[in-house]
């Protein structure tokens, strides 16, 4: 067998043939609550899992993954496979091709130029599209027919599954945004705020961190679906006040990312107006090292490789900082049952995770000061800071405002003293922190700081463009509009030979070897402090059904079977 086993588990499963609903639209108004609110609607041009969710009521891709991490196909007719003739015996290229009759939600087709030019879109030169490790690898793409294309490697893809796949590589209709390529992308903001899409849903307004009205498309491809009418979805807030309007209040329907402690969830669910729901998949509370230097009087240059960060580029400052964390502790006041201790940045599936760090799991206070002290970085003056060379360890940690981030914060200083390390705190509001805006000094992708926490997942089951985000090219910097997704500024040779070798090799197993040994080299250079292997949690009202939650893709990919149960 060429490919992995759970892509082919899947290939003939439709989500198509779900029960469908009586009429579309009969069942009013959904209530969803993110309270880190979307400040755009093009996934290209963010990182924020806000944003991406978002839009994916309206931008489908062409294979998404279901809440199995299964592939199943979506705006496409099947998925290829050697077997069925669309990807070529020496996996150099794949054909796609979509289902008959798609329209976009202004009533034309949708052919494969849309599917072309998404591509064209995001590799755009001067452009700085969020989602380029998804296009990595792809040289060309020729039109075949009206819903056919075929996309062309620069040499064997093994797993070709990522251009076009899951919320984060969705279909732009190229007639909307035909005049946005390149360094005019962010400029086009009523395309940005109201992209014409092939979702169950269309734009009716959005106020950027704020809210987002939709209606039903009346263009999508199930005459039945959606059930709601309408979904009124509101950002902002905080993570207690997105539980309580769900389970206690009842004012909403469906909240996310509720990133609570335990006692506090299962006492707003005993009020009995909805349900709490988590699972496992790959999202990760990290630490990030900013590997450059943000001071502020660096100007333009910043926070870019130019300049190398005064202490954070020695690994023993970053392995002290890792060693005197209890992520045990942080995992029983965080998240209880629905957090795990985890020392990996890539700790599922099963096959790709790795036992080389669990070192990590043992705070280390002592070792963690022996380092130091090897390293020559001493309190010199009695005042409880370490330094070197006229350096002081001292660094500004920033985080998104949140209660139990605030709490791991307030932990993590109390620690970082008891090596020596001053650690200045500071949270911003999370749909700025998380946002898209290139002049904002506030967004996690600028790191105009020296750590900062946050948490990451990927797409489907197959790690590679996930790993490729630590890529050298992948950085943020000015010429690309902050978009890059190598938030640390790493860079390394051996590394990138390794996101080489991947993308060249078919066999499972040694995929897995491969994936396990580039996260073994981001820990073991403590590149990112791994803290919690986080289960997704929500809550949904027990009054709505077709429900069910996806850790592998967005969490409202299948909003077109919502609907409004009778209790």
């Amino acid at each position: 067998m060429r490919y992995p086993g759970f892509v082919l588990a899947a290939v003939l499963t439709s989500v198509m043939g779900l029960p469908a609903q009586a009429e579309r639209g009969a069942q009013g108004q959904v209530n969803i609550i993110y309270w880190q609110a979307p400040s755009i609607l093009n996934p290209y041009l963010s990182g924020g899992t806000k944003d991406l969710e978002a839009a994916s009521l309206i931008l489908e891709p062409l294979a998404r993954y279901d809440e199995t991490g299964s592939m199943v196909p979506w705006l496409a007719e099947r998925i290829p496979t050697v077997e069925n003739g669309d990807v070529s015996e020496d996996l150099t290229s794949i054909i796609w091709t979509l289902q008959e009759g798609l329209s976009w939600s202004d009533g034309t087709p949708v052919t494969a130029q849309d599917v072309k030019f998404t591509w064209d879109y995001c590799t755009a030169p001067g452009g700085g599209c969020a989602q380029a490790e998804k296009y990595s690898g792809i040289e060309a793409i020729d039109i075949l027919d009206p819903r056919r294309v075929k996309l062309h490697f620069d040499g064997p893809m093994p797993f070709p599954y990522s251009a076009f796949i899951g919320a984060q590589s969705p279909i732009l209709q190229k007639a909307q945004f035909a005049d946005c390529l390149g360094p005019r992308a962010p400029e086009c903001t009523a395309q940005n705020f109201a992209p014409v899409g092939t979702g169950p849903f269309v734009v009716e307004e959005f106020r950027p961190n704020d809210v987002i009205t939709y209606t039903a498309n009346p263009e999508y491809r199930d005459p039945a679906k959606p059930a709601f009418a309408r979904v009124l979805f509101k950002g902002g807030g905080d993570a207690t006040s997105a539980a309580r309007a769900v389970l206690e209040t009842g004012e909403f329907d469906y909240a996310w990312n509720l990133q609570l402690a335990p006692d506090v969830l299962s006492n707003m669910e005993s009020a009995g107006r909805g349900r709490v729901v988590s699972a496992f998949g790959t999202l990760v509370e990290r630490i990030v090292i900013n590997l450059t230097d943000p001071a502020r009087g660096l100007g333009p240059a910043r926070s870019t490789r130019a300049h190398p960060h005064p202490f954070l580029s020695d690994a023993a400052v970053r392995q002290a900082l890792s060693l005197a964390i209890d992520r045990a502790l942080l995992v029983e006041l965080g998240y209880g049952t629905a957090g795990r201790v985890t020392c990996n940045v890539l700790p599922a599936p099963a096959i790709y995770a790795s036992d080389a760090n669990d070192a990590c799991k043992r705070q280390d206070i002592p070792r963690a000061k022996a380092l130091l002290d090897m390293a020559g970085w001493i309190d010199s003056n009695g005042d409880g800071v370490r330094d070197k060379d006229g350096v002081a360890l001292s660094l500004l940690f920033q985080t998104s405002t949140n209660a139990v981030r605030q709490d791991f914060q307030a932990l993590i200083k109390q620690w970082w003293s008891q090596i020596g390390v001053e650690t200045e705190l500071r949270n911003i509001d999370a749909s700025v922190f998380f946002g898209s805006d290139p002049g904002s000094p506030d967004t996690f992708q600028k790191f105009y700081a020296d750590v900062q926490m946050y948490a990451r997942n990927f797409d489907g089951t197959d790690p590679a463009a996930y790993l490729a985000n630590w890529q050298c090219d992948k950085t943020p910097t000015p010429e690309n509009q902050w978009q890059g997704s190598n938030i640390s500024r790493y860079c390394s040779e051996a590394y990138d030979a390794l996101i080489a070798q991947m993308q060249q090799t078919a066999d499972i197993s040694a995929r897995a070897a491969i994936a396990r040994a580039m996260n073994d080299r981001l820990m073991q250079e403590f590149i990112l402090l791994p803290l919690v292997d986080r289960g997704r949690v929500a809550a949904h009202a027990n009054s709505l059904g077709g429900v069910r939650l996806n850790v592998w893709d967005s969490e409202l990919w299948n909003i077109a079977d919502w609907h409004r149960k009778d209790l």
